[in-house]
């Protein structure tokens, strides 16, 4: 049986250094900036693995192609990838690093964003990754002491660069929380189902599944079951006459 690969992961970048003549100017063109951002660092970890993986520039470099390359072949690998605020930061971020590298998009992978997730399906108080953390008592982030970090770390202080890498490492660790505790609740969740060459929970791909009544639409009646291991439920996307491939409800 095919087991599919999901990875968590998440970056850091620099920020850009711009001339400005006020706190609250608009930078209008790139005439305005002195240095454009580029990745600090990454974390991140497949699914039911503990190791965790990571690299970062450590140095006063601003060259992130090699590390950029190796977070490359990680998404290559996947067929999910999780992420906090994905679709509008990490993924664009990292496929913006990828092009001005000339290297060619990674193997299609589906994306899991858990902001967007819980803004779809909840009304957190704070949909920030720490805060979500510390309501679904799955872990908190860590204390970075601010800006200051990241300045330390643009200008290579190595005792610096350990902290923001344990940083990193612990978000990943609070993001694969957070998609544990929502990931019932996930309807839009990619179909893990299609991957295997059974009838198994299409949101966590388990094999323990327990189906229960049925779900009768206006002209076909499903079967509907619960998946014992994430709570998830799902039906089969065939009728009960016609076969039992599953799909998310």
């Amino acid at each position: 049986m095919i087991k599919p690969k999901i990875l968590f992961y998440d970056i850091e970048t620099a920020p850009s250094t711009a001339h400005i003549w006020g706190l609250w100017q608009e930078v209008r063109s790139m005439d305005f900036v002195v240095k454009d951002w580029y990745v600090l660092c990454w974390s991140a970890k497949w699914l039911g693995v503990n190791k965790m993986m990571s690299a970062g520039i450590k140095s006063k470099s601003e060259n992130d192609k090699q590390i950029v390359s190796k977070l490359w072949k990680l998404l290559d690998e996947a067929d999910v990838v999780v992420a906090h605020n994905a679709i509008k930061f990490d993924c664009r971020k990292i496929n913006t690093r990828f092009v001005r590298y000339g290297m060619k998009p990674p193997s299609p992978y589906k994306v899991v964003d858990t902001l967007r997730t819980a803004r779809k399906y909840f009304y957190f108080t704070s949909n920030r990754l720490g805060d979500l953390g510390r309501f679904l008592k799955v872990g908190e982030k860590m204390n970075t002491g601010g800006f200051k970090l990241w300045k330390e770390c643009m200008a290579g202080d190595k005792v610096a660069w350990k902290k923001m890498m344990r940083y990193c490492d612990q978000d990943v660790l609070v993001l694969e929380g957070i998609y544990d505790k929502m990931l019932p609740y996930m309807t839009n969740h990619p179909n893990l189902s299609v991957l295997v060459d059974r009838a198994v929970c299409p949101k966590c791909g388990s094999n323990w599944i327990q189906y229960r009544g049925h779900i009768i639409t206006g002209a076909k009646k499903y079967k509907r079951f619960q998946c014992q291991t994430c709570g998830g439920w799902g039906r089969s996307t065939k009728s009960v006459s016609e076969g039992t491939t599953t799909r998310n409800v």
